[in-house]
């Protein structure tokens, strides 16, 4: 099985590198991770500090077209570098790369198409109490309009 990781960028020159770092090299189950770095339109050195780190794939943005264009064009490149299964996480550092293997178990054991997962946002100390609220209302939203029992419905740390 081929695991494509994409990481959407948007000026990270500061915390790619841990991002990188993290991502596991060997999963069980897994016989190549492909780590695809999706630039959209960054003015620092994001594309340098990803080449210097081994990063040979790329989607490049010359201009920034937001999260959701980098998004959807990462699933194409994913799908066109032969992914069965795409990991979305940030060049931020925000989630736990370290965490890649969890995440994609129940994809592995045929028990999940997609995965979401958990940040725990309301025991994050640096999240405001409105950003807090913000999250849970959207995730009461999404998990009412599609009958669902998502915990983090905002979580960009997916698997699919």
């Amino acid at each position: 099985m081929k695991l494509v990781v994409q990481v959407p960028c948007l000026n990270e020159e500061k915390t790619l590198p841990l991002v990188l770092e993290t991502i596991p090299k060997k999963i069980k189950g897994i016989d190549e991770i492909i780590v695809l770095i999706i630039d959209d339109g960054s003015t620092d050195k994001t594309l340098e500090v990803a080449r210097a780190h081994g990063v040979k794939h790329f989607v490049i943005h010359p201009k920034n077209k937001g999260l959701a264009t980098s998004f959807h064009n990462g699933l194409m490149k994913s799908l066109e570098l032969g992914a069965d299964i795409i990991v979305n996480t940030d060049g931020d550092n925000q989630y736990r790369q370290q965490d890649i293997d969890k995440l994609i178990q129940p994809i592995i054991d045929n028990e999940a198409d997609m995965v979401i997962a958990d940040r725990l946002v309301q025991s994050i100390e640096h999240f405001s109490p409105g950003k807090k609220l913000m999250q849970a209302l959207g995730t009461k939203v999404l998990n009412a309009a599609a009958g669902t029992k998502v915990p983090d419905a905002p979580s960009g740390f997916r698997a699919y």
